[in-house]
């Protein structure tokens, strides 16, 4: 049994006006996918290391990764489709398809680039089991379960079974080209809008209700249930949550868990309300706490989300308030080059951040002194959103600030690449303990709390403006559904 595994993935955030081409993806072919993922906590590893128990040779065929940002070329979703199509025949004769996609992949002439990926498959392969991995953060339409076999998403945010539900896909398909297993599903688009700000798996509301998912899992002949929490960054018609219910030849089944799980859903909309301090009155809570460190959340310049990962109101503010003990992460090349070229050691006076776009603020002038510069490069060997091993901020530089006479140092990390703070080594890897600082800044929604929760005693997030700001009544939605639950009340 030959099982062809591959990999798409791109969060497409529409209201980012930096456009995603072709050159910020990174392609891998054949033993670069196993190289890449290998002792890493991704599905795809989970569909590598799926192999031996399911008795399938995997033969891994491409895989297509770009960090999250703006919509996706037209041309750059055509050369990903045809390459994808023509590594697929050229690796025929295989038995079924592996396929993780990210599920919110919007390009320019297509609102729903996954589903449409997996049609094209399906065109292609019409007979070949195929079963799709989905992140929950996915705007996910009738159009993936009508082509795909079974659909899974992960289920945690921060994104910490991905591996797990990569091996339960490799289980299923594995069944399905033995014939002992045959996919039904059920599929429910809800018409509600779950804020980014409630999308944390592991506490209320949310908690109850994705427990009660995975004991639905337990049921005889439940193969997966699963529940989309949204991605309110892409202006689509699919915007919004869904539950899809896959079960063995029990089509019944799956409709009365899939309509369970959505009254459910549908019915937690009392507790989903988003109140949440301003920049200035989220710092202010930050400097007057007892108990260090204190995370701010500035949750508008989310990198995981799309975000320019240099918005400086954070920053900004942190100055005005006159605290200390600080860290900001910026990604900010031009002064990562200025800091090069001072040296370690180095005073600079530099303009840092707000330079991507009209966002995310201006830049800010800041003066210090070069503490550290650093090849961006970490290994992340514990389980972490994203489930990524390999780190990469690119060149980075560490800038240290005295803020006023007998201050503590505060610190900004500039980084050539944008990056997602899901690991501690973001820092550590520079030469910053963050547990013996008093305020950390983390450019994201949830996915920090997996490296961060254990060395906090508190966090605060920030209501910040930004491409990833939580207030979706900031945007103009044109494309959504209209009357979408959770587009109202602000």
């Amino acid at each position: 049994m030959k099982i062809a595994i591959a990999q798409i993935i791109h969060e497409s955030n529409t209201f980012n006006p930096v456009a995603t081409t072709y050159a910020h993806f990174t392609i891998r072919r054949g033993h670069e996918i196993v190289e890449y993922f290998s002792g890493a906590h991704n599905e795809v590893t989970g569909f590598l290391d799926g192999a031996e128990a399911n008795g399938y040779d995997a033969l891994p065929i491409y895989s297509a990764i770009a960090s999250p940002s703006g919509t996706v070329t037209a041309q750059t979703l055509t050369t990903i489709t045809e390459e994808f199509l023509a590594a697929l025949q050229a690796a025929r004769p295989f038995d079924g398809i592996l396929l993780a996609l990210h599920g919110a992949f919007v390009s320019t002439n297509q609102p729903n680039a996954d589903g449409e990926l997996i049609r094209q498959v399906r065109i292609s392969f019409p007979t070949i089991p195929i079963v799709v991995t989905h992140d929950p953060h996915c705007n996910v339409s009738e159009v993936v379960p009508t082509y795909a076999d079974a659909l899974l998403m992960y289920q945690t945010n921060p994104h910490i079974d991905q591996r797990e539900r990569g091996l339960q896909a490799a289980k299923i398909i594995a069944a399905m080209v033995r014939g002992s297993v045959t996919p039904t599903q059920a599929f429910r688009l809800v018409p509600m809008l779950i804020n980014i700000v409630h999308q944390h798996t592991s506490s209320p509301p949310l908690l109850e209700l994705w427990n009660e998912m995975r004991s639905h899992e337990q049921t005889p002949g439940v193969l997966a249930a699963s529940i989309s929490l949204g991605y309110q960054y892409s202006d689509v018609p699919a915007m919004g949550t869904a539950v899809c219910v896959v079960t063995n030849k029990n089509q019944q089944q799956a409709e009365w868990i899939a309509d369970d799980l959505a009254s459910k859903l549908w019915s937690l909309r009392s507790a989903l309300d988003v109140d949440i301090p301003t920049v200035a009155g989220a710092v202010a809570l930050a400097t007057r706490s007892k108990a260090a460190p204190v995370i701010i959340v500035d949750i508008g310049d989310n990198v995981g989300g799309g975000s320019a990962a240099d918005a400086t109101f954070v920053l900004d503010e942190l100055l005005k308030q006159g605290a200390d003990g600080w860290v900001v992460v910026l990604s900010d090349p031009l002064a990562v080059l200025s800091c090069a070229t001072a040296g370690i050691g180095g005073s600079v006076r530099l303009a840092v951040g707000g330079k991507t776009d009209q966002l995310h603020g201006k830049p800010v002038v800041v003066t210090g002194y070069v503490k550290c510069l650093h090849d961006g490069k970490y290994e992340e060997r514990a389980t972490r959103h994203g489930g990524i091993r390999w780190g990469e901020m690119g060149l980075t530089a560490l800038l240290q600030i005295q803020v006023r006479p007998g201050a503590a140092a505060s610190y900004i990390v500039l980084t050539t690449k944008r990056t997602a703070p899901v690991s501690l080594h973001q820092l550590t890897a520079v030469g910053i303990d963050p547990q013996y600082m008093k305020i950390i800044t983390v450019k994201a929604a949830i996915a920090w709390k997996a490296a961060y929760e254990p060395i906090m005693k508190s966090y605060v997030i920030a209501d910040s403006p930004g491409a990833t700001q939580v207030n979706p009544k900031r945007w103009e939605y044109k494309n959504a559904r209209k009357n979408l639950w959770g587009l109202e009340g602000w």
